[in-house]
């Protein structure tokens, strides 16, 4: 039953008089769920039990944090089709999606825990005293990864489930011994309500201090930014517009005891069509990137938004071909009517700039909420000029820049934002003769694709998802997979400490049986 009601802790509470209710965008009505939002005393309280639940939370250990995030999957899994169902009818998604995201959701906790279990994640270093060295003895230091502290999680709106209440930031900060308050998404709320319920459930049979979870609800900026300015607060993990996650950024920045904010922002992800690959299959390409700038209703940060080719007859059929197969894609429903607005919004002001053309549109009439595609293209020159072009339109659109040489392209490339990924399209060894373009590319991206699609992002060790500003806040730090739990915990020193009171990752005996860098050298060995 969805109670509309926060999370502070494991109690429920409702204090407030400002209610908002979420809106199912495919038939295009209000939901019956009425939520009301934290007020200023609950977000207080729910600041003050994670610190409190720090103190104990931070210290337990790995296998009890496993045993936490694998029973907030098995919680999650437990609430069954009655949590899809909210999941579609707050988001338009089909119910493919929805089990999808599950599956990956339930997964990234899962990993979580098997990572943190296995302990080598604290990165323990141990430098033995040499107390006979001249002139200056050397000291014992034993150093490792702690938690933060109590850390904020934004919900996203394009992934109800993956990357809000007990997605990736999230299953992050738990892992790395920080709780959680999570300013739950007003798009989705009643399905992250479902979804908290579930870790809270999760955290009481399994002995977490009180606090260690909160779920906040908010139809607005205020108690966003509230959380951001709480003293108790030592981080945040954010998800959602360059708008958005700047002006997190810049509140924290400017608070007495400055914080990280971990904002994934805006992406259009280029494209970079080598001439060889365009002229031997130019269709096939077309077809390829029609479904994927068209996927989700280009409502993925992964999004091909921009193509770039230089002039030729191969790269003159792909543009045909995709305008040919871009509307013969069945528009489909967007999450909010209001993205769908601010869609229509950005896709009037970027085909209103000089020296843009129209290759296909869908033009037959569309259901409410539902986005019609577009391709656009532009000269090389002009799309250098002009900044508006190098901007999100957040959605199905796409813009083909045409180059008129190689020179020309590698300026476009590196006069581009920070971007999630970058994709090459090669023949057999063409890349080979292109090099400063793949190097003017890896210098804007996080993620560099050959002879794919950017949308689709793999949950394991290996992902980058995160790039240069303003794709990320700090592109040292990927969103996805274990490593993301880098970006909540903090190296440690201990000087000349007894070992009965050190950790158990840096005991002289390594009783969890890690492998510890012991005077640069990699080992399990015990000292």
């Amino acid at each position: 039953m969805i109670t509309g009601k926060n999370y502070i802790g494991n109690q429920t509470s409702a204090q407030g008089d400002k209610t908002f209710k979420t809106f199912n965008p495919l038939l295009n009505i209000e939901n019956q769920w009425e939520l009301t939002e934290a007020t200023v005393a609950e977000v207080e309280a729910a600041s003050n039990l994670a610190t409190e639940a720090y103190k104990t939370y931070s210290k337990t250990s790995g296998a009890q944090k496993a045993t936490f995030l694998r029973a907030i999957a098995e919680e999650i899994e437990a609430l069954g089709d009655e949590l899809l169902e909210v999941y579609q009818s707050e988001s338009g998604l089909p119910n493919g999606r929805a089990k999808g995201e599950r599956g990956r959701t339930l997964g990234q906790l899962r990993a979580f825990a098997d990572y943190v279990e296995a302990g080598e994640w604290v990165e323990a270093s141990i430098d033995t005293a040499q107390p006979e060295r001249e002139p200056i003895p050397k000291v014992d230091l034993r150093k490792m990864n702690i938690a933060l502290g109590p850390v904020v999680v934004f919900g996203a709106s394009n992934f109800p489930l993956a990357f809000s209440t007990a997605g990736g930031d999230t299953a992050a900060a738990l892992a790395a011994g920080c709780p959680v308050i999570v300013k739950s998404h007003p798009m989705h709320a009643a399905t992250g309500e479902m979804v908290a319920g579930a870790v809270i459930k999760a955290a009481e049979k399994t002995g977490m201090p009180n606090g260690v979870f909160s779920n906040l609800n908010s139809s607005g900026i205020e108690v966003g930014q509230q959380l951001v300015l709480n003293p108790n607060v030592k981080a945040v993990g954010f998800t959602g517009s360059i708008r958005g996650g700047r002006a997190l950024y810049d509140l924290a920045a400017q608070r007495e005891e400055p914080i990280p904010v971990f904002a994934e922002m805006g992406s259009i992800n280029p494209v970079v069509m080598l001439p060889n690959a365009l002229n031997n299959r130019a269709e096939d390409l077309a077809k390829t990137y029609a479904g994927s700038i068209t996927l989700g209703t280009g409502q993925f940060c992964t999004n091909p938004g921009l193509i770039l080719g230089v002039k030729s007859e191969g790269l003159g059929r792909f543009v045909q071909t995709l305008a040919e197969e871009i509307v013969k894609v069945e528009p489909s429903c967007m999450l909010h009517p209001n993205i769908a607005g601010a869609y229509e919004s950005n896709k009037a002001n970027a085909l209103a700039q000089n020296g843009i053309e129209v290759l296909a549109s869908y033009a037959s009439d569309v259901k409410p909420n539902h986005a019609r595609q577009v391709v656009t293209t532009v000269e090389g020159e002009t799309f250098l000029n002009n900044p508006t072009l190098h901007h999100e339109v957040f959605g199905p659109f796409s813009l083909v820049v045409q180059c008129e040489n190689e020179a020309q392209l590698e300026t476009v490339i590196s006069k581009l934002e920070g971007q999630l990924t970058g994709t090459i399209i090669s023949d057999a060894n063409e890349i080979s003769n292109h090099p400063k373009v793949v190097s003017a590319l890896q210098n804007r991206v996080g993620r560099i694709i050959f002879n794919g699609v950017p949308t689709g992002v793999e949950v394991c060790p290996s992902m980058q998802h995160g790039g240069p500003y303003p794709a990320t806040t700090d592109s040292r730090f990927t969103a996805v997979g274990v490593n993301s739990i880098k970006r909540f915990v903090r190296p440690f020193s201990f000087q000349s400490w007894p070992n009965e009171l050190l950790p158990d990752e840096l005991k002289n005996e390594n009783p969890l049986g890690i492998v510890r860098t012991i005077n640069g050298v990699a080992t399990k060995q015990t000292l």
